[in-house]
């Protein structure tokens, strides 16, 4: 009995074969689709894609900020940099003009100092050649004395007596006078 129950079982579900594929539930089932597809709809349209349309919005309005704050960024960086251009060239300006008067202070000072070496050099010069003059004035009278001495003594040798002072003097002088010129 137990086989026969079996084999009324296989019977049974081999004439019903798959419940989808039974053209007499199709009706029903084509029912539940709509209403399953109509209600996935409803959520998709009600909640989900609104949401998903937030957020792309709100990704949109962030990237059309980042941009525009980028923009001015960059708009900022290119003033600044002018900036920096001009605040250089007026430095290296004020550095030329600072370079200007130095150099011509120390002109200035070199011209005063030059100056002054050269009056002083002056000085020592003239100094100098007062005291060669004197020292040749010297020299020159010192010479003529020991002319005069030798001249005495040359006379006095080779005339064997004594010689005529005066006469030694003036013709000592008048040489002297002789080779000056």
């Amino acid at each position: 009995m137990a086989d026969e129950a079996l084999v009324a079982a296989e019977e049974a579900a081999g004439a019903a074969g798959m419940p989808q594929l039974e053209f007499s539930t199709f009706p029903n089932q084509i029912f539940w689709l709509v209403v399953t597809l109509i209600v996935i709809y409803l959520i998709l349209s009600r909640i989900a894609l609104p949401r998903i349309g937030a957020v792309l919005a709100e990704r949109q309005g962030t990237i059309t900020n980042d941009i525009a704050a980028a923009e001015d960024l960059k708009r900022q960086a290119s003033d600044a940099e002018e900036a920096y251009n001009k605040a250089l060239a007026d430095a290296r300006a004020e550095a030329q003009e600072i370079i200007a008067e130095t150099r011509a202070e120390i002109q200035a000072e070199l011209a005063e100092a030059t100056a002054h070496a050269d009056a002083e050099i002056a000085a020592k010069v003239a100094e100098s050649e007062a005291r060669i003059g004197e020292i040749r004035a010297g020299a020159m009278q010192s010479v003529e004395e020991v002319a005069r001495d030798t001249a005495t003594a040359l006379v006095a040798a080779l005339s064997e007596g004594k010689a005529d002072a005066a006469a030694v003097k003036d013709a000592v002088a008048e040489r002297m006078q002789g080779g000056r010129q």
